[in-house]
């Protein structure tokens, strides 16, 4: 079977067994360890030896600690957020914004974010955003084939994913469904 052309570290691995497990003890480890040193990046030899592997099986498999990090980022954004569908494009705006804003204000994720984005740059910010603008255009072509004029995706995005984020990473302030329900109504009043 040909190499992978694709730059994630797991691609072409079996979906279960040894690599999966080490997988999932690396990714756990990864986050007790962001959990437990308030969002510091953890080193790969620390984090080997969390996991219960060798530190020469996490370098192989990741090459570096942006790469876990984007991973691990990448894994935990994806599937575990379920797309609202009220009936209307404000109600799943709302939901989605509500929904974003609560699983940005847990500490673990945030803590999860903060160092990815901070050690993997570009590449943890592709991971953070990924899932989340497949999600928002779910959401957006739903609308369309209700025979609706949705706002485009980046500008849905600028509207309602940058505040989120921005809020959660850069500041303080609170996180709460009437800000949020602000967003939306901002963005549809354009």
């Amino acid at each position: 079977m040909p190499a992978s052309t694709s730059s994630s570290p797991h691609t072409g691995s079996r979906p279960g067994g040894r690599s999966a497990r080490v997988r999932a003890d690396v990714h756990r480890a990864v986050r007790e360890l962001l959990a437990d040193e308030a969002g510091e990046p953890p080193t790969i030899p620390v984090v080997a030896a969390r996991a219960g592997v060798h530190a020469t099986t996490v370098y192989r498999r990741w090459g570096s600690v942006a790469e876990l990090l984007a991973d691990v980022t990448g894994s935990r954004f994806s599937g575990g957020f379920v797309v609202p569908d009220t009936g209307d494009l404000r109600g799943d705006l709302e939901r989605y914004a509500f929904n974003l804003a609560k699983d940005l204000g847990d500490p673990d994720s945030l803590a999860l974010i903060r160092a990815t984005i901070g050690v993997a740059g570009a590449q943890g910010a592709a991971a953070c955003l990924g899932e989340r603008r497949q999600q928002l255009e779910a959401i957006l072509e739903r609308e369309e084939a209700r025979g609706g004029r949705p706002p485009t995706l980046d500008h849905t995005t600028d509207a309602i994913i940058a505040p989120v984020y921005y809020r959660a990473v850069f500041t303080h302030l609170p996180l709460n469904p009437d800000w949020t329900r602000e967003l939306v109504a901002r963005l549809l009043a354009d």
